[in-house]
C-alpha cells in the first residue's frame, strides 16, 4: 500500500517579508485558515474568497491575520 501527500500550492498576502508569497501546504482541500510554523512561533492567514492567477495556476489567496508563539 502506499500513502501519497497530497499539496496545494496558496497564494499568501501580508504577514513577515521572509515569507515567500507562494506557498506550498499539506491538504487537499482549501482552508478558512492556515498556521504557518516561522521562528518560535506561528504565523496565522485566513482564506480571503479570492483566488490569483500565478503562471496559469489558480490559487487561493490568504491574508496575514495574527502570530501566536509556541507554547512550551
Amino acid at each position: 500500500m502506499s500513502v501519497t501527500s497530497r499539496r496545494l500550492l496558496v497564494f499568501l498576502s501580508g504577514g513577515p517579508s521572509d515569507i515567500p508569497e507562494i506557498h506550498e501546504v499539506e491538504s487537499e482541500v482549501i482552508e478558512d485558515r492556515l498556521k504557518i510554523p516561522r521562528g518560535n512561533g506561528y504565523e496565522h492567514f485566513e482564506f480571503t474568497r479570492g483566488f490569483k492567477d500565478v503562471g496559469d495556476v489558480l490559487m487561493p489567496v490568504y491574508r496575514w491575520s495574527y502570530r501566536t508563539a509556541i507554547a512550551e
